[in-house]
């Protein structure tokens, strides 16, 4: 019997496939919180380095140009003096932000029972 996954021409699951880069891009931590960032709205670089706090310029710059590569984020100079560049999501990026979004609400959301899993874990092991 065949499964839903062996008519796909991309598996995430195979390491040598590049649909494994593309989502770990979108879905490591600076990938994420910089796709979520960008879903509200089209940010410069400075904006977007301190509403996502905690990234490093070089870290954002790196998470930046991945998205860029994989098609998720766009790059948009201003000819203008001084220079000004703008980041956006692609039609792509906004679908990919709007599912990982779903993600963060949820996650957000449920802290609580998060928080007292954590607690009865810590507890169960001797306060780590």
């Amino acid at each position: 019997m065949a499964s839903d996954t062996d008519d796909l021409a991309f598996d995430v699951f195979s390491r040598q496939c590049p649909s494994r880069s593309t989502l770990e891009h979108a879905t490591g931590r600076w990938g994420s919180l910089t796709l979520g960032a960008l879903h509200e709205e089209s940010l410069r670089f400075n904006e977007l380095r301190r509403r996502v706090d905690g990234v490093s310029e070089k870290m954002l710059s790196q998470t930046l140009h991945a998205l860029e590569r994989d098609g998720l984020v766009l790059r948009e100079a201003q000819p203008v003096n001084p220079p000004r560049v703008d980041y956006e999501l692609t039609p792509l990026g906004r679908e990919v932000a709007g599912r990982l979004l779903g993600l963060i609400h949820l996650v957000e959301g449920r802290m609580d029972d998060v928080l007292a899993a954590r607690t009865r874990y810590d507890a169960a092991r001797g306060g780590r």
